[in-house]
């Protein structure tokens, strides 16, 4: 029996909607909620079929719901396990010329919005993907080492550490924590924690990191304002509040194309295009964004003053024997934090150190390992980077009973791997390293990544 939905909600849904929409919504909620995935453009692999989802064109609705935790494309990077609204995000910045660029995405956790904005600036670009919370930035770390394009730096700060970087990014996205009406149709526990004081309270936290994301983007720039819920209080309210305390500073993008049959309801309020995702009209979950753009002009870039040095030079061996673990070195620089070599593109290498010298750094760029005794000692986000040379050490696939197990951390069969280090590959992805020893193989495989599930 499905915890019913809460009573004040449901009134505040007629107020908002009307009578008959609210009663469509809330039928809605009350059924299944609709299973898709993002699929990983630079990890090709044989994977679910599906129906793509019409505004994101990696996007797959499945037809039902498999068991993710024992699929090990999932575990290898080849997709994301992703709601269908929140990747209107891609949409949204479809018209951006986005290669090279700097993206904030404020409230990263766990990662699915950060991993589209990695494919989209590319190698040569920047995600600083934030959260207050420490223990989600280790799962946030873990989805963007699997995506495996080396261009994120998850952070663990205050959204006012952030908006320190005046005038920084050139997109910056608050995916706000809010009060998770649009979840109701997938989790009770949902139901069962709003209470009606609940939107108020999150529209207050909400405006305080507004204000920290306006600092840190750039003049020219795009803002993206996100939530998981319906209520008018922190969709529409607070972007009628940003109007009201940057409305001169602030202009409308392009116009954002959603033809009627993907059932979005959209509004303008200023310069500010929103959208609504609402199940009983959208084939996704709820949600709402609004996207507009801070005008030209003004607004040096400020970097604040360096607190620490982050990182220690790598010596002329180690680099050389570093370099050859990856595509087209000379667009690699390599820095040392303890005794793990870390790999960043050229391009954004300075804006990582200026960022590590005064923010909380979690991960960033590619942990490609430590040297022992002149050779690579690979970690294991090196096996899922998309820029890792094949061929530097044995590649061997595995079936899928094999890929589970190793997933699990189980010792693994000596065949048919070869002596010293492999790479263990499920249908053409690198989901790991394995090290042959004679007659034995040590499992590689992160412990605290390892699959418990039965």
């Amino acid at each position: 029996m499905r915890q019913p939905l809460p009573i004040e909600f449901v009134e505040a849904m007629r107020r908002d909607l009307g009578e008959v929409e609210a009663e469509r919504l809330c039928a809605a909620l009350d059924g299944e909620a609709q299973t898709s995935i993002r699929l990983n453009p630079y990890k090709r692999a044989a994977t679910y079929d599906g129906e793509v989802v019409p505004w994101c064109e990696w996007g797959r609705y499945l037809a039902e719901r498999p068991q993710f935790t024992l699929d090990p494309l999932m575990h290898g990077g080849a997709y994301y396990v992703q709601e269908a609204s929140s990747q209107f995000v891609a949409h949204l910045l479809k018209g951006e010329t986005l290669d090279g660029c700097r993206v904030l995405d404020m409230c990263a956790a766990p990662g699915g919005k950060s991993t589209i904005y990695s494919t989209l600036v590319g190698r040569r670009g920047l995600v600083v993907a934030n959260d207050i919370s420490r223990n989600r930035t280790l799962a946030l770390s873990d989805n963007v080492q699997r995506w495996g394009l080396g261009n994120v730096v998850v952070t663990c700060n205050e959204p006012s550490h952030l908006g320190a970087f005046e005038s920084w990014f050139d997109v910056v996205a608050v995916d706000a924590p809010c009060s998770g009406e649009g979840m109701f149709r997938k989790m009770d526990e949902a139901r069962s924690e709003w209470t009606a004081s609940a939107p108020q309270m999150c529209a207050e936290r909400q405006r305080d990191i507004l204000r920290e994301a306006w600092r840190a983007l750039r003049p020219g720039g795009m803002l993206i304002y996100s939530t998981c819920t319906f209520n008018s209080i922190e969709d529409e309210g607070v972007v009628e509040w940003l109007m009201a305390e940057y409305g001169d500073d602030i202009v409308a993008c392009d116009r954002v194309d959603t033809p009627n049959e993907w059932g979005i309801s959209r509004s303008d309020i200023g310069a500010f295009q929103c959208f609504h995702f609402y199940p009983h009209k959208a084939r996704g979950e709820g949600f709402f964004a609004a996207v507009a753009r801070k005008r030209e002009g003004g607004g040096r870039s400020v970097t604040p003053k360096a607190r620490r040095k982050p990182f220690a030079e790598v010596s002329r061996a180690d680099i050389a024997e570093v370099s050859r673990w990856v595509d087209d070195a000379s667009q690699h620089a390599f820095r040392m934090v303890g005794d793990t070599i870390y790999a960043y593109n050229v391009a954004v290498v300075e804006a990582v150190t200026a960022l590590a010298s005064s923010l909380n750094i979690i991960y960033s760029g590619v942990a490609m390992g430590q040297i022992f005794k002149g050779k690579l000692k690979p970690e294991h986000p090196l096996a899922l980077y998309i820029a890792r040379r094949e061929g530097v050490v044995a590649e061997v696939e595995v079936d899928e009973e094999q890929a589970v197990s190793y997933l699990r951390r189980h010792d693994i069969a000596v065949t048919p791997f070869e002596e010293g280090i492999n790479i263990v590959k499920y249908r053409g992805v690198a989901i790991g390293f394995v090290k042959r020893i004679g007659a034995r193989c040590n499992n590689l495989y992160p412990k605290e990544q390892r699959i418990i599930k039965n």
